[in-house]
């Protein structure tokens, strides 16, 4: 796969340096930017592939490496390289440090999204990264208890799959009523889907049985975010 960016070292708050995949948006000089979080899989082309959608798009788009240059195709190896990973500091550090980096080199708004694992870390992301200007949750959530939403300042705008088994939409339905009860500015948006439908590997004879691409799905929830992150961004 041939991809438009290359990887960059950032620094996080904390000092310690990380590595991203930066997509450059054609003379995207002072222009809008976004952090794109990895599914569990890791920073992977597929993932690659939504930064440089981000940058055809105008916003200049950077993937933090979570996973220190690990990335997995088996189900099984990205569970564990989910559960040894730190969600506090990869929220309060890694993807913050991202969000300032973007904004050091563009002074633009800079919004943040995630697709599964980087759904649940977009959330955590937007209640302790307060330079996001925006957030866009992809069919991931954490916790609810570990989800301070009192600290969300920005917009949020989220897209759910009605038949998500990874995340049900039980779940959904609190984090939605935690939001509104902090006055959160939020628009979400369920569609008859499974999990990881806007994920264009999840089809064939190679896609895990709890996931399913819709191509349809997929085209109505991208439109509605660069809609959105047109609105607060630029």
């Amino acid at each position: 796969m041939n991809t438009m960016g290359s990887m960059i070292t950032f620094q996080r708050p904390d000092g310690q340096s990380v590595q991203g995949y930066l997509a450059e948006a054609a003379g995207s000089s002072g222009g809008p930017a976004v952090v794109v979080i990895q599914e569990w899989w890791g920073l992977n082309d597929q993932i690659r592939g939504v930064a440089d959608r981000l940058a055809r798009a105008g916003y200049t788009a950077l993937v933090p490496d979570l996973y220190r240059g690990q990335s997995t195709v088996e189900a099984e190896e990205a569970h564990h390289l989910m559960t040894g990973l730190d969600f506090g500091a990869a929220a309060s550090q890694d993807i913050r440090g991202a969000v300032q980096a973007l904004k050091a080199r563009s002074a633009g708004k800079v919004g943040v999204t995630g697709f599964c694992m980087g759904g649940a870390l977009t959330v955590l992301s937007l209640t302790m990264v307060p330079e996001a200007d925006a957030g866009v949750i992809w069919y991931g959530y954490p916790p609810i208890e570990y989800v301070d939403a009192s600290k969300i300042t920005a917009p949020v705008m989220a897209h759910w799959g009605e038949q998500d088994s990874v995340f049900a939409i039980a779940g959904v339905d609190a984090l939605e009523e935690k939001l509104r009860a902090a006055g959160v500015a939020y628009t979400g948006h369920r569609y008859l889907a499974h999990h990881a439908f806007a994920n264009e590997n999840a089809q064939g004879p190679r896609r895990y049985p709890f996931t399913q691409y819709d191509a349809a799905w997929a085209q109505a929830a991208w439109d509605r975010t660069l809609r959105f992150f047109g609105q607060q961004l630029g």
